[in-house]
């Protein structure tokens, strides 16, 4: 495991913002299990937490206006620093108006936090994605392996909270490698949601 200080990185047109390695996961299909990094860029183990100060710094080298979306994604859970991305996102928001702002979360934010954070961060961003991995809650916890037994009703709970803001579009996702009668099962689950399901391909 090499550790660097990747704090952004380009995928194809999108920057993606890797502020910490901490994940109540360990999905079974987690690109952390087979490489160090994620399509080409340098290692994203942190060798620590970035500061906010030092995350600024980092985006004040790019042109942030250039990105079809900027996007908090990294080798964690984005929401194990609800506080930095939401400051960050007020931050780019600040100094490039126009950008688009996603999240790409596993949905337990609030069991990560022991609050509700969907007001908070829908307010904050432009798009809530939420893995939902499985449309069912055996295999969700298989595939998953979270350490919250009630993860499968919170990360429901969760995207439902933030449909009801209003605030940003809600997409749940699912990786093409399951069975297709389960992403059925997730396509339903993501419409009494109020979200729409996006079917991920699998990358090696």
């Amino acid at each position: 495991m090499k550790k660097a200080m990747t704090i952004s990185y380009e995928v194809g047109d999108n920057l993606y913002l890797n502020f910490t390695n901490k994940c109540p996961c360990a999905c079974t299909f987690c690109i952390r299990s087979h490489a160090d990094g994620a399509y080409g860029s340098d290692p994203l183990w942190l060798e620590h937490e970035p500061s906010e100060d030092e995350i600024k710094a980092d985006l004040g080298k790019r042109d942030l206006s250039k990105y079809g979306e900027i996007v908090f994604c990294g080798y964690g859970e984005p929401t194990e620093r609800i506080d930095t991305v939401v400051s960050i996102a007020g931050w780019i928001k600040e100094v490039c108006p126009e950008a688009k702002l996603r999240i790409n979360t596993n949905g337990l934010g609030d069991l990560v936090n022991g609050r509700s954070i969907a007001e908070e961060l829908c307010t904050a961003v432009d798009t809530v994605s939420v893995s939902l991995n499985a449309g069912t809650e055996d295999e969700y916890m298989k595939v998953t392996r979270p350490r919250f037994s009630n993860a499968f009703t919170a990360m429901q709970q969760f995207t439902a909270d933030c449909v009801a803001t209003g605030k940003a579009d809600v997409v749940m996702s699912v990786v093409d490698v399951i069975p297709q009668e389960q992403i059925d099962a997730s396509r339903e689950i993501a419409e009494k949601l109020g979200a729409v399901l996006r079917v991920r391909k699998f990358d090696d």
